[in-house]
């Protein structure tokens, strides 16, 4: 008998008694996948809804602006004059509110009737910056929505946004007579925290008096 004779029995066997592998479940090839679904879903609720965070605290806070010097958004124009972009002397003697948008932002568009009503305030100035957009699309945009900004300084790379501290856009930021950051707003403005924003401008303002319209209402815009 060979080898070969010796060990077909024995195959035959196992086969016939059902004793073949069984195939295991590959759990390591789900679970990067059920991974990956959650990852996509908060992805998707940042787009949609911007921040989960609201608030949050940034090293920032407490700390001059950025030195930076932002062209302005070329088109833009008030009263038939160009908008100006800005640098940092942009905020000495007042109170400013900075929104980070872009045309490509959905939040943006859903944010922006908070900052127009914000604009109505001439105790503050809104500057805007335009972070990663195409010139004509940012036009566009503000053609369409409205222009609350008194400024918008352009930043195609982002390198700018970066200096300020940006997680995602929109941003928001409130910076003092003394061009200090005092607060951070993270992702847009909405019911639920437009009530918060005005009272850190009350804050601000309140520091040093100043005239001019009544502040904002305290409500969000219908």
């Amino acid at each position: 008998m060979t080898d070969s004779d010796a060990r077909a029995p024995r195959g035959a066997a196992g086969a016939g008694n059902g004793n073949a592998p069984r195939k295991r479940t590959p759990w390591l090839t789900i679970v990067p996948v059920v991974v990956f679904g959650v990852l996509a879903l908060v992805f998707f609720y940042q787009l949609k809804f911007g921040d989960m965070s609201d608030t949050v605290a940034s090293v920032l806070i407490g700390s001059p602006v950025p030195d930076n010097e932002l062209a302005p958004l070329e088109g833009l124009t008030a009263n038939g004059a160009q908008l100006p972009g800005f640098s940092p002397a942009t905020f000495d003697g007042e109170v400013t509110l900075v929104n980070v948008f872009a045309s490509w932002c959905g939040p943006c568009r859903e944010e922006h009737p908070f900052i127009e009503e914000l604009a109505r305030d001439d105790r503050i100035r809104i500057v805007g910056i335009n972070n990663k957009d195409a010139t004509s699309d940012a036009l566009a945009f503000l053609q369409r929505y409205g222009n609350p900004y008194d400024a918008v300084g352009v930043d195609p790379s982002g390198r700018a946004s970066i200096d300020w501290g940006v997680y995602g856009v929109p941003e928001t930021f409130l910076v003092d007579r003394n061009g200090v950051i005092r607060y951070k707003l993270v992702g847009q403005i909405h019911n639920g925290n437009y009530a918060t924003v005005v009272a850190e401008i009350e804050a601000v303002l309140a520091e040093q008096p100043a005239t001019g319209a009544p502040p904002p209402a305290a409500t969000p815009p219908a």
